[in-house]
């Protein structure tokens, strides 16, 4: 490309004219493709919202029998959502693996995550 400082006038009118063609048309394309991937994204959340409303009659957790039984006065975790025995048997414990991740690395072995 030519400096600009050298360049003629109708090489800068040329210039000049593809760039202004091209931000236009650049930025008509990109907001039709935008539209379009908003009008998908919509369009799939409607279609799971609608599967979700056919084919699952109970919408919440708290509301599933079995969750009531479990919970209730007689039930396994009879203390209650918050109780320890649910608190243990319910909830995840972390664990520092990277040290682990480091030697197998040291071996050679290659991960694939």
């Amino acid at each position: 490309m030519k400096n600009i400082a050298t360049m003629s006038r109708r090489g800068f009118i040329k210039l000049a004219g593809f760039t202004c063609g091209y931000a236009v048309l650049g930025f008509n394309m990109t907001r039709e493709a935008v539209a379009a991937t908003l009008e998908f994204i919509g369009l799939r959340q409607q279609s799971v919202y609608e599967a979700d409303r056919k084919i699952y009659t109970i919408r919440k957790s708290q509301d599933n029998p079995m969750i009531k039984k479990l919970y209730a006065k007689d039930g396994f975790l009879h203390e209650g959502p918050c109780g320890h025995e649910s608190h243990h048997l319910l909830h995840t414990h972390y664990s520092d693996r990277s040290e682990s991740l480091k030697a197998l690395k040291a071996k050679g072995v290659k991960l694939a995550l």
